[in-house]
């Protein structure tokens, strides 16, 4: 778990994204917020198995297996990976991007978690 909690300006930012991830509308857009929810949530082990849930729901909407797959496996994996310390900075969470892959991280929420406290890792 990390050391510190969600600051206000993350959980903002993550909350919207997970709002945006749940609304109706075009799943394309529907899936670059969860992918940007995940990115944010990763250290938190409670959200960022959350986020993998709202996942799931989308793949299932897709009618994609893969994902829905893919992601089970993630919702498995998520808390304890996030509780340990172990998760690769900026992956989107999808099956596509592969479990342990780390990725670059947007400038916004590269911000936001430098802002939180978290210690991004090259």
């Amino acid at each position: 778990m990390p050391r510190v909690p969600m600051s206000l300006a993350l959980h903002a930012a993550f909350t919207a994204e997970m709002a945006s991830a749940r609304a109706p509308g075009p799943m394309r857009e529907r899936w670059r917020a969860a992918e940007r929810a995940h990115i944010l949530s990763q250290p938190w082990p409670m959200a960022h198995t959350r986020t993998h849930a709202v996942m799931v729901r989308l793949a299932v909407r897709d009618r994609d297996l893969r994902e829905v797959l893919g992601q089970l496996v993630r919702m498995v994996v998520a808390g304890p990976g996030s509780a340990a310390g172990k998760y690769p900075d900026g992956n989107t969470g999808r099956t596509r991007a592969g479990l342990t892959t780390p990725m670059p991280i947007p400038d916004d929420l590269a911000a936001l978690l430098a802002g939180a406290g978290i210690d991004l890792r090259p």
